[in-house]
């Protein structure tokens, strides 16, 4: 599989990146890819508050005037979080979008929820996997002809690396989907921070929440762990052990990747953007440095190959890969491996120098 790469300096500007990106769609050839009239969604990361080094607006600009050049529909997309933030709700998520500048008059695309108001709006894919038959994907990307994965590669404290198939899998997952790769048990009540206001028992498909003691008591044999209240609790009493070890979590990302790309293989483009990277990833909602130096933009039809390229070269710049110098303790070559696996992509590549 190809792989192309543009270098960058070391301490890029956001001038040299704009040009960066130029140059490396032009070589995509995003015609052949996308045609008249194909919806492609360009799944991005807006970053947490007080966070700078995610990939700007004004580099997404260039890849919407692309998809335009195509005659396609280009729409920036997203989905909530789990946790409790500027992004756990589509009201929330948008405004802190536009805030951070990820608005129609700058970027030419209009931003849509892929997962709804409240992360619940999802459509169940068959997948080839080896852990799961079926995953939840947020129901607009899965409506979409196209995809396009901008994402930044950060360390990620669980899976090491998190970069492509990070976006994909975790990112575009609806609610049940990041649950069902984030946590071990079901949810519990943490009565010390219920208030009995009943909107979890309100919500609940299954009446699996009844009150005891005064307060909301999740029955487990009824609960089908979906979310629901986690979503709704304004106090956080929801509680849930994410305590899924590095190697699962993994897996479990793989295979909702490939929930994402399944029926849009031919129409998906990954680019991978090495620059500001840090330990964290860009949900921290903190200002970080950066911990290796800028490398270049990747692009490739292969999310497996572009993260594999993506932990090649930042070896070959600072003598240990982008994982390694995060989270040495962790091994990101297993989401690889896994995808490698189910169908997702090859690790191995052909790199393209621009």
């Amino acid at each position: 599989m190809k792989v192309y790469f543009i270098p960058l300096p070391a301490s890029s500007t956001m001038t040299e990146r704009i040009e960066a990106t130029r140059k490396l769609l032009e070589k995509i050839d995003i015609p052949s890819v996308f045609k008249s009239k194909d919806r492609v969604g360009i799944k991005l990361h807006i970053g947490e508050r007080n966070n700078d080094t995610h990939v700007a607006p004004e580099i997404i600009r260039e890849v919407v005037l692309k998809i335009k050049q195509a005659g396609a529909s280009p729409f920036l997309t997203e989905t909530s979080t789990l946790y409790r933030g500027a992004r756990s709700n589509a009201i929330d998520h948008l405004t802190h979008a536009y805030e951070h500048g990820f608005t129609l008059e700058k970027t030419g695309a209009p931003f849509i929820m892929a997962d709804g108001l409240v992360g619940d709006t999802e459509i169940e894919v068959p997948i080839s996997g080896i852990l799961f038959k079926s995953v939840n994907i947020a129901r607009e990307i899965t409506l979409a002809e196209g995809i396009i994965a901008v994402s930044h590669p950060t360390g990620h404290v669980q899976a090491g690396l998190g970069a492509c198939l990070k976006n994909l899998g975790m990112g575009l997952a609806s609610r049940i989907g990041k649950m069902r790769q984030h946590s071990s048990v079901k949810p519990y009540i943490e009565e010390r921070l219920c208030t009995f206001c009943k909107q979890c028992i309100k919500w609940c498909p299954e009446d699996a929440i009844i009150e005891k003691n005064g307060k909301a008591f999740i029955v487990t044999d009824k609960c089908i762990g979906c979310g629901e209240c986690l979503a709704v609790c304004a106090f956080d009493a929801v509680k849930y052990n994410w305590g899924v070890e590095s190697a699962e979590l993994q897996r479990r990302i793989a295979e909702h990747a490939l929930g994402v790309i399944t029926g849009k293989r031919e129409k998906s483009l990954f680019l991978n953007f090495m620059t500001d990277m840090t330990k964290e990833c860009d949900c921290y909602g903190v200002k970080q440095d950066r911990i290796i130096p800028d490398v270049g933009i990747l692009a490739s039809r292969d999310p497996v190959a572009v993260d594999q390229a993506t932990l090649d070269l930042t070896k070959q710049v600072s003598g240990k890969d982008l994982a390694v110098t995060s989270w040495p303790q962790v091994n990101p070559q297993v989401q690889l491996e896994h995808g490698e696996k189910i169908g997702l992509g090859s690790r191995n590549y052909s790199l393209i120098k621009i």
